[in-house]
Protein backbone atom coordinates (compact mmCIF):
# COMPACT_ATOMS: atom_id res chain seq x y z
CA UNK A 1 0.00 0.00 0.00
CA UNK A 2 1.47 3.23 -0.91
CA UNK A 3 2.28 5.81 1.74
CA UNK A 4 1.24 9.06 1.72
CA UNK A 5 4.30 11.59 2.14
CA UNK A 6 3.25 14.96 3.14
CA UNK A 7 6.47 17.61 2.39
CA UNK A 8 7.38 19.38 6.14
CA UNK A 9 6.68 22.70 4.06
CA UNK A 10 2.93 21.65 3.48
CA UNK A 11 2.59 20.88 6.97
CA UNK A 12 3.90 23.91 7.98
CA UNK A 13 1.62 26.05 5.90
CA UNK A 14 -1.45 24.23 7.20
CA UNK A 15 -0.61 24.51 10.80
CA UNK A 16 -0.68 28.41 10.39
CA UNK A 17 -3.27 28.88 7.84
CA UNK A 18 -5.53 26.05 8.82
CA UNK A 19 -6.96 28.07 11.94
CA UNK A 20 -6.39 31.81 10.28
CA UNK A 21 -8.34 30.97 7.25
CA UNK A 22 -10.83 28.11 8.93
CA UNK A 23 -11.90 31.13 11.54
CA UNK A 24 -13.47 32.95 8.62
CA UNK A 25 -15.70 30.12 7.77
CA UNK A 26 -17.08 29.56 11.37
CA UNK A 27 -19.44 31.97 11.48
CA UNK A 28 -21.18 31.34 8.14
CA UNK A 29 -21.39 27.39 8.94
CA UNK A 30 -22.76 28.52 12.22
CA UNK A 31 -25.74 30.26 10.82
CA UNK A 32 -26.57 26.71 9.67
CA UNK A 33 -25.41 23.81 12.64
CA UNK A 34 -23.66 25.45 15.69
CA UNK A 35 -22.68 22.10 16.56
CA UNK A 36 -21.18 21.73 13.36
CA UNK A 37 -19.05 24.97 14.06
CA UNK A 38 -18.20 23.69 17.45
CA UNK A 39 -16.66 21.13 15.65
CA UNK A 40 -14.55 22.87 13.68
CA UNK A 41 -13.66 25.47 15.72
CA UNK A 42 -11.77 22.25 17.88
CA UNK A 43 -11.02 20.71 14.51
CA UNK A 44 -8.98 24.11 13.44
CA UNK A 45 -6.81 23.88 16.55
CA UNK A 46 -6.04 20.31 16.55
CA UNK A 47 -4.45 20.32 12.96
CA UNK A 48 -2.12 22.89 14.62
CA UNK A 49 -1.54 20.62 17.13
CA UNK A 50 -0.97 17.58 14.78
CA UNK A 51 1.07 19.40 12.69
CA UNK A 52 2.92 20.69 15.71
CA UNK A 53 3.43 16.85 16.83
CA UNK A 54 4.15 16.04 13.27
CA UNK A 55 7.48 18.09 12.85
CA UNK A 56 9.01 17.35 16.26
CA UNK A 57 11.00 15.11 14.91
CA UNK A 58 12.15 17.15 11.96
CA UNK A 59 13.47 19.98 14.59
CA UNK A 60 14.66 18.02 16.96
CA UNK A 61 16.87 16.17 14.03
CA UNK A 62 18.30 19.68 13.84
CA UNK A 63 16.31 20.77 10.53
CA UNK A 64 14.62 23.86 9.97
CA UNK A 65 11.94 23.77 8.32
CA UNK A 66 11.42 27.01 5.94
CA UNK A 67 8.32 28.59 3.59
CA UNK A 68 9.68 31.37 1.09
CA UNK A 69 8.24 33.75 -0.71
CA UNK A 70 10.38 36.31 -2.37
CA UNK A 71 8.70 39.64 -1.24
CA UNK A 72 9.86 43.26 -0.14
CA UNK A 73 10.78 42.35 3.25
CA UNK A 74 12.74 38.89 2.77
CA UNK A 75 12.33 36.04 1.04
CA UNK A 76 11.63 34.03 3.88
CA UNK A 77 8.00 34.03 5.63
CA UNK A 78 8.11 31.44 8.07
CA UNK A 79 10.21 29.12 9.91
CA UNK A 80 10.21 26.06 12.00
CA UNK A 81 12.88 24.82 14.25
CA UNK A 82 12.58 24.13 18.02
CA UNK A 83 11.79 26.70 19.88
CA UNK A 84 8.96 27.39 17.53
CA UNK A 85 7.45 23.70 17.45
CA UNK A 86 7.66 23.89 21.26
CA UNK A 87 5.64 27.35 21.42
CA UNK A 88 2.82 26.14 18.96
CA UNK A 89 2.23 22.34 20.33
CA UNK A 90 2.05 24.47 24.14
CA UNK A 91 -0.06 26.95 22.22
CA UNK A 92 -2.47 24.27 20.34
CA UNK A 93 -2.79 21.77 23.24
CA UNK A 94 -3.53 23.99 25.93
CA UNK A 95 -5.76 26.52 22.94
CA UNK A 96 -7.94 22.93 22.14
CA UNK A 97 -8.63 22.30 25.56
CA UNK A 98 -10.17 25.83 25.98
CA UNK A 99 -12.23 25.55 22.66
CA UNK A 100 -13.68 22.18 24.18
CA UNK A 101 -14.79 24.00 27.67
CA UNK A 102 -16.63 26.45 25.52
CA UNK A 103 -18.58 24.38 24.38
CA UNK A 104 -20.36 23.66 27.65
CA UNK A 105 -18.96 27.87 29.17
CA UNK A 106 -20.33 29.93 26.07
CA UNK A 107 -23.60 27.42 25.26
CA UNK A 108 -26.18 29.92 26.96
CA UNK A 109 -24.77 33.08 25.50
CA UNK A 110 -25.56 35.13 22.59
CA UNK A 111 -22.87 36.51 19.59
CA UNK A 112 -21.43 32.44 19.54
CA UNK A 113 -20.51 32.82 16.17
CA UNK A 114 -18.13 35.37 16.44
CA UNK A 115 -16.77 34.41 19.77
CA UNK A 116 -15.69 30.95 18.05
CA UNK A 117 -14.19 32.80 14.91
CA UNK A 118 -12.46 35.52 17.44
CA UNK A 119 -11.04 32.40 19.37
CA UNK A 120 -9.77 30.40 16.43
CA UNK A 121 -8.29 33.82 14.29
CA UNK A 122 -6.43 34.37 17.78
CA UNK A 123 -4.86 30.80 17.90
CA UNK A 124 -4.20 31.02 14.23
CA UNK A 125 -2.52 34.81 14.61
CA UNK A 126 -0.52 33.37 17.92
CA UNK A 127 0.52 30.40 15.39
CA UNK A 128 1.60 32.91 12.45
CA UNK A 129 3.57 35.13 14.95
CA UNK A 130 5.60 31.76 16.36
CA UNK A 131 6.32 30.65 13.09
CA UNK A 132 7.53 34.26 11.34
CA UNK A 133 10.81 34.50 9.54
CA UNK A 134 11.04 38.43 9.71
CA UNK A 135 9.93 41.20 11.86
CA UNK A 136 7.21 42.74 9.63
CA UNK A 137 4.97 39.30 9.14
CA UNK A 138 5.74 39.16 13.60
CA UNK A 139 4.44 42.65 13.92
CA UNK A 140 1.24 42.12 11.73
CA UNK A 141 0.30 38.58 13.68
CA UNK A 142 1.42 40.53 16.46
CA UNK A 143 -1.43 42.96 16.34
CA UNK A 144 -4.41 40.72 14.93
CA UNK A 145 -3.60 39.15 18.33
CA UNK A 146 -4.32 41.99 19.96
CA UNK A 147 -7.22 43.26 17.89
CA UNK A 148 -9.13 39.65 18.31
CA UNK A 149 -7.68 39.57 21.84
CA UNK A 150 -9.46 43.41 22.20
CA UNK A 151 -13.06 41.78 21.30
CA UNK A 152 -12.86 39.04 23.21
CA UNK A 153 -12.42 40.79 26.49
CA UNK A 154 -15.20 43.06 26.17
CA UNK A 155 -17.54 40.35 24.50
CA UNK A 156 -20.11 40.71 27.23
CA UNK A 157 -20.52 44.58 25.82
CA UNK A 158 -21.48 46.01 29.01
CA UNK A 159 -19.97 49.23 29.33
CA UNK A 160 -17.29 48.25 32.02
CA UNK A 161 -16.41 45.47 29.99
CA UNK A 162 -15.95 47.52 26.96
CA UNK A 163 -13.39 50.22 28.92
CA UNK A 164 -11.35 47.74 30.16
CA UNK A 165 -10.87 45.92 26.66
CA UNK A 166 -10.43 49.25 25.51
CA UNK A 167 -7.60 49.71 28.04
CA UNK A 168 -5.90 46.55 27.42
CA UNK A 169 -6.05 47.29 23.61
CA UNK A 170 -4.12 50.59 24.04
CA UNK A 171 -1.51 49.98 26.45
CA UNK A 172 -1.02 46.52 24.23
CA UNK A 173 -0.81 49.07 21.25
CA UNK A 174 1.35 51.56 22.59
CA UNK A 175 3.83 48.79 23.32
CA UNK A 176 3.54 47.41 19.77
CA UNK A 177 4.17 51.03 18.02
CA UNK A 178 7.33 51.34 20.21
CA UNK A 179 8.34 47.80 19.45
CA UNK A 180 7.75 48.18 15.59
CA UNK A 181 10.02 51.97 15.86
CA UNK A 182 12.87 49.25 17.47
CA UNK A 183 12.45 47.17 13.94
CA UNK A 184 12.68 50.60 12.04
CA UNK A 185 15.59 51.36 14.22
CA UNK A 186 17.24 47.68 13.00
CA UNK A 187 16.35 47.85 9.74
CA UNK A 188 17.63 51.06 9.19
CA UNK A 189 20.79 49.69 10.83
CA UNK A 190 20.69 46.23 8.91
CA UNK A 191 18.93 46.83 5.39
CA UNK A 192 16.48 43.98 6.14
CA UNK A 193 14.21 42.62 8.68
CA UNK A 194 14.62 38.69 7.90
CA UNK A 195 15.67 37.31 11.22
CA UNK A 196 18.02 34.61 9.68
CA UNK A 197 20.25 37.63 7.75
CA UNK A 198 19.72 39.77 11.25
CA UNK A 199 21.29 36.79 12.81
CA UNK A 200 23.90 36.89 11.16
CA UNK A 201 24.90 40.71 11.08
CA UNK A 202 24.28 40.81 14.66
CA UNK A 203 26.12 37.69 15.47
CA UNK A 204 29.00 39.57 17.34
CA UNK A 205 27.42 43.64 16.92
CA UNK A 206 24.94 44.48 19.66
CA UNK A 207 21.75 46.59 18.46
CA UNK A 208 21.38 49.81 19.70
CA UNK A 209 19.90 49.97 24.05
CA UNK A 210 17.45 52.35 22.60
CA UNK A 211 16.55 49.99 19.94
CA UNK A 212 15.81 47.21 23.03
CA UNK A 213 14.27 49.65 25.37
CA UNK A 214 11.83 49.79 22.42
CA UNK A 215 11.07 46.13 21.87
CA UNK A 216 11.36 46.06 25.55
CA UNK A 217 8.09 47.64 25.47
CA UNK A 218 6.14 45.76 23.12
CA UNK A 219 7.05 42.83 25.08
CA UNK A 220 6.55 43.84 28.62
CA UNK A 221 3.25 45.47 27.67
CA UNK A 222 2.44 42.00 26.40
CA UNK A 223 3.54 39.89 28.65
CA UNK A 224 1.71 42.16 31.51
CA UNK A 225 5.26 43.16 33.52
CA UNK A 226 6.13 45.86 35.40
CA UNK A 227 5.33 48.92 34.37
CA UNK A 228 2.96 47.84 31.82
CA UNK A 229 0.59 45.14 33.71
CA UNK A 230 -2.11 46.97 34.95
CA UNK A 231 -4.69 45.77 31.77
CA UNK A 232 -4.13 42.09 32.99
CA UNK A 233 -6.44 42.08 35.94
CA UNK A 234 -8.78 44.24 34.46
CA UNK A 235 -9.24 41.77 31.47
CA UNK A 236 -11.26 39.14 34.25
CA UNK A 237 -14.20 40.74 33.02
CA UNK A 238 -14.15 38.50 29.87
CA UNK A 239 -15.80 35.00 29.26
CA UNK A 240 -13.33 32.87 31.71
CA UNK A 241 -11.90 30.36 28.61
CA UNK A 242 -10.86 34.12 27.14
CA UNK A 243 -9.40 34.86 30.54
CA UNK A 244 -7.32 31.45 30.10
CA UNK A 245 -6.42 31.88 26.61
CA UNK A 246 -4.80 35.23 27.84
CA UNK A 247 -2.99 34.04 31.09
CA UNK A 248 -2.08 30.30 30.56
CA UNK A 249 -1.68 29.69 26.26
CA UNK A 250 -1.27 32.10 24.43
CA UNK A 251 -1.30 36.44 25.24
CA UNK A 252 0.58 37.09 27.56
CA UNK A 253 3.02 34.44 26.67
CA UNK A 254 3.86 35.92 23.24
CA UNK A 255 6.01 38.54 25.05
CA UNK A 256 8.25 35.81 26.84
CA UNK A 257 8.80 34.31 23.54
CA UNK A 258 9.36 37.02 21.06
CA UNK A 259 12.00 38.00 23.83
CA UNK A 260 13.71 34.68 23.20
CA UNK A 261 13.26 34.75 19.38
CA UNK A 262 14.65 38.20 19.16
CA UNK A 263 16.85 38.44 22.25
CA UNK A 264 18.20 35.37 22.57
CA UNK A 265 18.53 33.83 19.30
CA UNK A 266 18.47 36.98 16.52
CA UNK A 267 20.37 39.93 18.15
CA UNK A 268 23.35 40.34 20.32
CA UNK A 269 22.27 42.68 22.78
CA UNK A 270 24.80 44.98 25.71
CA UNK A 271 25.40 42.07 28.76
CA UNK A 272 23.93 44.61 30.91
CA UNK A 273 20.21 43.88 29.89
CA UNK A 274 21.09 40.84 31.79
CA UNK A 275 20.53 41.92 35.08
CA UNK A 276 18.05 44.74 34.05
CA UNK A 277 15.76 42.86 32.89
CA UNK A 278 15.50 39.98 35.91
CA UNK A 279 15.78 42.87 38.08
CA UNK A 280 12.35 44.03 36.48
CA UNK A 281 10.80 40.74 36.18
CA UNK A 282 11.73 40.55 39.90
CA UNK A 283 9.75 43.40 41.16
CA UNK A 284 6.94 42.65 38.87
CA UNK A 285 6.72 39.23 40.59
CA UNK A 286 7.08 40.54 44.07
CA UNK A 287 4.51 43.31 43.70
CA UNK A 288 1.79 40.89 41.38
CA UNK A 289 2.12 38.50 44.52
CA UNK A 290 1.59 40.81 47.15
CA UNK A 291 -1.28 42.06 45.41
CA UNK A 292 -2.37 38.37 45.15
CA UNK A 293 -2.04 38.34 48.64
CA UNK A 294 -5.47 40.85 49.31
CA UNK A 295 -7.04 40.83 46.62
CA UNK A 296 -11.04 39.20 47.23
CA UNK A 297 -11.54 39.02 43.55
CA UNK A 298 -10.98 35.33 42.24
CA UNK A 299 -10.03 35.72 38.63
CA UNK A 300 -8.19 39.16 39.89
CA UNK A 301 -6.07 36.65 41.95
CA UNK A 302 -5.45 34.47 39.22
CA UNK A 303 -4.56 37.42 37.29
CA UNK A 304 -1.88 38.60 39.87
CA UNK A 305 -0.53 35.46 40.18
CA UNK A 306 -0.11 35.21 36.46
CA UNK A 307 1.97 38.38 36.36
CA UNK A 308 3.83 37.22 39.40
CA UNK A 309 4.83 34.24 36.98
CA UNK A 310 5.99 35.53 33.81
CA UNK A 311 8.47 37.02 36.00
CA UNK A 312 10.04 33.97 36.74
CA UNK A 313 10.09 33.27 32.84
CA UNK A 314 11.88 36.52 32.16
CA UNK A 315 14.08 35.26 35.05
CA UNK A 316 15.48 32.30 32.91
CA UNK A 317 15.26 33.85 29.98
CA UNK A 318 17.31 37.16 30.60
CA UNK A 319 19.99 35.44 31.99
CA UNK A 320 20.86 34.90 28.70
CA UNK A 321 23.86 32.76 27.23
CA UNK A 322 24.76 32.54 31.38
CA UNK A 323 23.29 29.21 31.88
CA UNK A 324 21.54 27.10 29.68
CA UNK A 325 19.58 25.45 32.52
CA UNK A 326 17.85 28.82 33.53
CA UNK A 327 16.99 29.34 29.99
CA UNK A 328 15.53 25.48 29.15
CA UNK A 329 13.70 26.59 32.85
CA UNK A 330 12.20 29.31 31.21
CA UNK A 331 10.89 27.53 28.25
CA UNK A 332 9.26 24.71 30.27
CA UNK A 333 8.00 27.37 32.84
CA UNK A 334 5.75 28.28 29.82
CA UNK A 335 4.55 24.71 29.43
CA UNK A 336 3.68 23.70 32.74
CA UNK A 337 2.54 27.32 33.31
CA UNK A 338 -0.08 26.87 30.25
CA UNK A 339 -1.44 23.98 31.93
CA UNK A 340 -1.61 24.80 35.07
CA UNK A 341 -2.53 28.06 35.14
CA UNK A 342 -5.18 27.25 32.34
CA UNK A 343 -6.71 24.90 35.20
CA UNK A 344 -7.07 27.44 37.57
CA UNK A 345 -8.82 30.26 35.20
CA UNK A 346 -11.09 26.91 33.86
CA UNK A 347 -12.56 26.01 37.75
CA UNK A 348 -12.86 29.70 38.37
CA UNK A 349 -15.22 29.93 35.19
CA UNK A 350 -16.68 26.56 36.92
CA UNK A 351 -17.21 28.52 40.65
CA UNK A 352 -18.14 31.67 38.95
CA UNK A 353 -20.39 30.45 36.33
CA UNK A 354 -22.48 28.24 39.38
CA UNK A 355 -22.36 30.64 42.48
CA UNK A 356 -22.77 33.65 40.30
CA UNK A 357 -19.88 35.56 42.42
CA UNK A 358 -16.11 35.74 42.00
CA UNK A 359 -15.62 37.40 45.78
CA UNK A 360 -13.92 35.08 47.77
CA UNK A 361 -15.18 36.41 51.20
CA UNK A 362 -18.77 34.84 49.54
CA UNK A 363 -17.50 31.89 48.82
CA UNK A 364 -16.40 28.51 50.84
CA UNK A 365 -17.33 24.93 51.35
CA UNK A 366 -17.53 24.48 47.38
CA UNK A 367 -15.32 20.91 47.86
CA UNK A 368 -18.41 19.03 48.76
CA UNK A 369 -20.41 20.31 45.95
CA UNK A 370 -17.93 20.65 43.63
CA UNK A 371 -15.37 18.00 44.23
CA UNK A 372 -13.82 17.33 40.80
CA UNK A 373 -13.37 21.19 40.55
CA UNK A 374 -11.70 21.16 43.86
CA UNK A 375 -8.92 18.65 43.14
CA UNK A 376 -8.02 20.24 39.81
CA UNK A 377 -7.85 23.43 41.17
CA UNK A 378 -5.67 22.09 44.19
CA UNK A 379 -3.14 20.09 41.69
CA UNK A 380 -3.05 22.80 39.05
CA UNK A 381 -2.33 24.96 42.22
CA UNK A 382 0.36 22.92 43.46
CA UNK A 383 1.66 22.87 39.80
CA UNK A 384 1.86 26.49 39.87
CA UNK A 385 3.29 26.68 43.47
CA UNK A 386 6.01 24.42 42.53
CA UNK A 387 5.28 21.08 45.12
CA UNK A 388 7.44 18.17 43.42
CA UNK A 389 6.42 15.80 41.53
CA UNK A 390 4.39 18.35 39.73
CA UNK A 391 5.53 20.11 36.60
CA UNK A 392 5.90 23.35 37.88
CA UNK A 393 8.47 22.15 40.04
CA UNK A 394 10.92 20.85 37.86
CA UNK A 395 10.30 24.59 35.48
CA UNK A 396 10.64 26.84 38.96
CA UNK A 397 14.14 24.62 40.29
CA UNK A 398 15.81 25.08 36.66
CA UNK A 399 15.07 28.89 36.45
CA UNK A 400 16.04 29.55 40.30
CA UNK A 401 19.05 27.44 40.19
CA UNK A 402 20.09 28.60 37.23
CA UNK A 403 20.13 32.20 38.20
CA UNK A 404 21.58 31.47 41.39
CA UNK A 405 24.37 30.50 39.09
CA UNK A 406 24.76 33.19 36.86
CA UNK A 407 22.99 36.30 38.05
CA UNK A 408 23.52 38.30 41.14
CA UNK A 409 22.21 36.45 45.29
CA UNK A 410 19.95 39.60 45.15
CA UNK A 411 18.20 39.24 42.21
CA UNK A 412 17.83 35.18 43.21
CA UNK A 413 16.62 36.13 46.89
CA UNK A 414 13.68 38.33 45.31
CA UNK A 415 12.47 35.13 43.20
CA UNK A 416 12.57 32.84 45.80
CA UNK A 417 10.52 35.08 48.35
CA UNK A 418 8.28 35.48 45.19
CA UNK A 419 8.23 31.50 45.02
CA UNK A 420 6.69 31.50 48.96
CA UNK A 421 4.36 34.27 48.43
CA UNK A 422 3.11 31.98 45.75
CA UNK A 423 2.11 29.40 48.23
CA UNK A 424 0.41 31.70 50.66
CA UNK A 425 -1.68 33.57 47.89
CA UNK A 426 -2.72 30.00 46.31
CA UNK A 427 -3.50 28.24 49.65
CA UNK A 428 -5.24 31.22 50.54
CA UNK A 429 -7.52 30.74 47.45
CA UNK A 430 -8.03 27.25 48.29
CA UNK A 431 -9.02 27.22 51.70
CA UNK A 432 -11.70 30.06 51.40
CA UNK A 433 -12.98 29.02 48.36
CA UNK A 434 -13.90 25.35 48.39
CA UNK A 435 -13.00 24.42 52.38
CA UNK A 436 -15.18 25.74 55.53
CA UNK A 437 -18.68 26.06 55.76
CA UNK A 438 -21.38 26.79 52.71
CA UNK A 439 -21.87 30.48 51.99
CA UNK A 440 -25.38 29.33 50.98
CA UNK A 441 -25.15 30.09 47.06
CA UNK A 442 -26.73 27.79 44.46
CA UNK A 443 -23.56 25.16 44.47
CA UNK A 444 -23.15 21.92 41.59
CA UNK A 445 -20.82 20.58 39.64
CA UNK A 446 -20.25 22.13 36.43
CA UNK A 447 -21.24 20.35 32.87
CA UNK A 448 -18.87 17.29 31.52
CA UNK A 449 -17.28 19.09 29.29
CA UNK A 450 -16.34 21.74 31.71
CA UNK A 451 -15.44 19.58 33.83
CA UNK A 452 -13.72 17.36 31.80
CA UNK A 453 -11.60 20.00 30.59
CA UNK A 454 -10.22 20.87 34.24
CA UNK A 455 -9.41 17.34 34.96
CA UNK A 456 -7.49 16.92 31.83
CA UNK A 457 -5.27 20.20 32.70
CA UNK A 458 -4.95 19.07 36.45
CA UNK A 459 -3.62 15.36 34.60
CA UNK A 460 -1.24 17.27 32.53
CA UNK A 461 0.17 19.18 35.43
CA UNK A 462 1.04 15.60 36.93
CA UNK A 463 2.45 13.69 34.33
CA UNK A 464 4.08 16.65 32.90
CA UNK A 465 5.92 16.47 36.19
CA UNK A 466 6.11 12.33 36.35
CA UNK A 467 7.48 12.54 32.63
CA UNK A 468 9.42 15.50 32.95
CA UNK A 469 11.92 14.22 30.71
CA UNK A 470 10.16 14.03 27.25
CA UNK A 471 9.74 18.07 27.42
CA UNK A 472 12.91 18.46 29.66
CA UNK A 473 14.45 17.13 25.93
CA UNK A 474 12.51 19.14 23.55
CA UNK A 475 13.43 22.26 25.88
CA UNK A 476 17.11 21.41 26.05
CA UNK A 477 17.10 20.64 22.22
CA UNK A 478 15.68 24.04 21.92
CA UNK A 479 18.18 25.97 23.50
CA UNK A 480 20.88 24.33 22.16
CA UNK A 481 19.71 25.07 18.63
CA UNK A 482 19.14 28.95 20.03
CA UNK A 483 22.77 29.46 21.44
CA UNK A 484 24.81 26.94 18.91
CA UNK A 485 24.84 28.94 16.12
CA UNK A 486 22.43 27.44 13.98
CA UNK A 487 19.30 29.26 12.02
CA UNK A 488 16.91 30.42 14.22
Amino acid sequence: MAKLIVQNETILNLLIWTPVIGAFALPVVGKVSPRLRNLLALAGVLVSLVCSLALYRTVMAGTVVTVAMETGFGSRLFHADCLAVFMATVSSLVGAIIVFYSWGYISHYDNQNEYYFLVVLFLGSMMGLVFSANLILLYVFWEITALTSWRLIGFFREPQQVVRADKAFMMTFFGAVLMLLGFIMIFDKAGTFDMIQLRERFSSECIPNLAVVLILAGLLSKSATLPLQTWLPDAGVAPSPVTALLHAAVLVKIGVYVYARLLIVTFAIDPMWNVVVPAVAGASAILAAGAAMIETDLKRIIAFSTISQIGFIFLGLAIGRASEMAIAGGLLYILMHGFAKGGLFLCAGIVEQNTHTKDITRLGGLVRTMPVTAVSFLICAFSVMGIPPFGGFFSKYMVIAGAAKSSPLWITLIFVVGAFMTIIYLARVFVMVFMGESKGHEEREGSVVMVGSVALLALLSIVSGLYIGVSSDFAQAAVKQMLGGGQP
